[in-house]
């Protein structure tokens, strides 16, 4: 791929522009009228990461100037007569001749993309500067912790103190890309996601249709204390499925981010009402307000759920994921211990309030770098 022909700069800055506004390789040869495979491997030599623009120092020679130089010596002139044709030093030019291959040997081409690779000065990696920083963050990176979370962390835990901080960016480029030689290739097995490069920011998957509510109270009659947030006990529901049959209800309270995970024996609306009432009533009154949840027909029965549980359930428009944000962000987070495929019935219900526990004691951005379980109990607490 890198030696064809055809890869001149501006192809290769093409697929980059287009891998960073969200295609995918196939689109992106498509487009191009390649081939998937060399685009896939421009790509993944670098993880994903598109590479920072070169820049020439305007008192570099240019390719311009070096063919003056080239035609120059083939004419028989003199140093000091190319120097004054082209504008530069004696000195300038007569290293420049000895620096690529003498008169005997000087090409302009050649010459140019020589300087370009010498010009090259590459920034050792911040968590090569620093091998205390790297090993903690490897070993948060054990823990399941996000590079986000792990950069805040750290902001929060130390400060000021340059030598225990990092972006979570940089962290991201360790991982993906191995040739600086920092964060081993399989510590990105502990991260959420099992992409082995990163994707741009517009990359989405596709969203499926969702079935039709009987009396479903749309989203939009929900209070405006559970839309921004302020007043703790409104949740976001939905479910994580796994093989056929299995399934897990996921609960995400808005205010705190507490994550709740249930059992469920099936898919069917009265085995989920049951379940979900039976668990969240567990909580105060004060924790019960609202329920928001997509349009899947696993709560279909949910006028009796709320009979059961005291929370008012409201549905999301069609197609409209980002109603429920925290929840589709959770179920991200949870596909790293429940993997798509995976059978969720051999999990009980002990194995589940562990995963959450670890869920509600990582930090989260969004709360300041503070816990769910943190932010929840401290609203327990100013409430109680």
């Amino acid at each position: 791929m890198s030696r064809g022909p055809w890869v001149t700069p501006a192809f290769r800055a093409e697929v980059w522009r287009r891998w960073r506004l969200g295609e995918s390789c196939s689109i992106i040869a498509q487009a191009l009228g390649k081939h998937c495979g060399p685009i896939y491997t421009l790509l993944n030599k670098r993880g994903g990461v598109a590479p920072v623009a070169g820049c020439r120092s305007r008192r570099a020679l240019t390719l311009s100037e070096r063919e003056e130089i080239s035609r120059g010596i083939c004419a028989g002139e003199s140093i000091r007569t190319l120097a004054k044709r082209i504008g530069r030093a004696a000195s300038s030019v007569s290293r420049e001749i000895a620096r690529h291959g003498g008169r005997s040997g000087y090409r302009a081409l050649q010459a140019d993309a020589r300087a370009w690779r010498n010009a090259l000065r590459p920034k050792v990696c911040r968590l090569a500067q620093y091998p205390a920083l790297a090993r903690c963050v490897a070993q948060k990176l054990q823990q399941q912790w996000s590079p986000q979370q792990i950069a805040g962390w750290l902001a929060r835990e130390f400060g000021n103190d340059e030598s225990r901080r990092v972006s979570h960016e940089t962290i991201y480029r360790s991982l993906f890309i191995q040739t600086r030689g920092v964060l081993k290739k399989e510590l990105m097995a502990h991260l959420r996601r099992s992409h082995t490069m990163r994707y741009g920011r517009h990359h989405r998957g596709k969203v499926g249709n969702r079935g039709v509510i009987v009396d479903a109270v749309s989203i939009r009659a929900r209070p405006a204390q559970a839309d921004d947030r302020a007043v703790p006990g409104h949740w976001e529901g939905d479910l994580l499925c796994g093989t056929p049959g299995t399934q897990i209800a996921t609960l995400v309270e808005r205010h705190s981010r507490f994550v709740m995970l249930v059992k469920l024996p099936s898919k069917h609306a009265e085995h989920v009402s049951q379940a979900l009432a039976k668990y969240i009533t567990t909580l105060p009154k004060t924790l019960r307000r609202s329920l928001t949840w997509d349009r899947g027909h696993e709560m279909a029965d949910h006028k009796r759920f709320s009979v059961a549980s005291g929370l008012n359930v409201y549905f999301c428009d069609p197609r409209s994921p980002w109603q429920r944000g925290s929840n589709e962000n959770t179920n991200g987070l949870l596909r790293q211990y429940f993997p798509k495929g995976t059978d969720l019935s051999v999990h009980s219900q002990a194995h589940l309030n562990k995963i959450a526990l670890r869920l509600n004691q990582r930090p989260r951005q969004t709360l300041g770098f503070d816990t769910p379980a943190n932010t929840l109990q401290a609203c327990v607490a100013s409430t109680g």
